[in-house]
């Protein structure tokens, strides 16, 4: 007797050489957007309605497709340059700690993607650190840090990862990356996965420079969704 899910069904997120995100197994598609203070500070994310899909689709890598966030093979006709740069080790062998009272910050630079909710007009995650006997502090802190798209911040306490209960699914964000959560897996074009990560940023303006994640370039380039 066959047991099993059907291939067809197993969760992931392919990435294909010069092409799309081929996405198998349902995955939601839920956009998620940022909700700023009235100084436009980020302060917390919007989840939207859910986006129509068949149980496998494709998602645009080269930013310019028509009608994102789904591919419609635009990428065949500018001749997109889909090059995956982003490095294979794990986050963990590059990533700097910063080890204060009852917590520690995990930086890894490389994850960036420059969101913002790091910081505010007052003060910002590292000048924080130097707080952190106040336990009010620490929460607030881990609260901020709980809010980066990416990951490329996080939380240990007690020398336990201490992560947010994301759901498996795929957010775009407006006028930004594919948030990707829940620990699905990512597939580079290859067919070896990436590290498996509850938070993960990917590339859907095509110009980021550690392909297929996203380095925060959509800024920088006026990326619009």
């Amino acid at each position: 007797m066959q047991t099993g899910r059907p291939e067809e069904l197993v969760v992931k997120i392919e990435v294909t050489a010069h092409g799309p995100y081929e996405v198998s197994g349902d995955v939601p598609l839920r956009p998620r957007s940022p909700v700023e203070s009235e100084f436009g500070e980020p302060l917390t994310w919007r989840t939207e309605d859910p986006v129509d899909h068949p149980p496998t689709y494709e998602l645009c890598r080269c930013g310019q497709s028509s009608n994102k966030p789904f591919c419609d093979g635009t990428h065949a006709f500018v001749r997109f340059d889909g090059t995956e740069a982003a490095p294979v080790e794990p986050s963990s062998d590059r990533a700097e700690r910063f080890e204060r009272t009852g917590i520690t910050v995990v930086n890894d630079e490389l994850l960036c993607v420059h969101a913002g909710f790091c910081g505010n007009r007052l003060t910002n995650w590292y000048e924080m650190l130097s707080e952190m006997d106040d336990s009010v502090t620490r929460s607030h802190l881990i609260g901020m840090l709980e809010h980066c798209p990416s990951g490329a911040l996080a939380v240990e306490l007690g020398g336990e990862s201490i992560e947010p209960d994301h759901p498996a699914q795929i957010s775009p964000v407006p006028d930004g990356p594919l948030w990707v959560t829940g620990g699905i897996t990512i597939l580079r074009a290859d067919g070896e996965p990436f590290e498996a990560r509850n938070r993960v940023t990917l590339c859907r303006c095509g110009a980021s420079s550690t392909k297929p994640l996203c380095d925060g370039t959509h800024k920088s380039i006026g990326f619009k969704t």
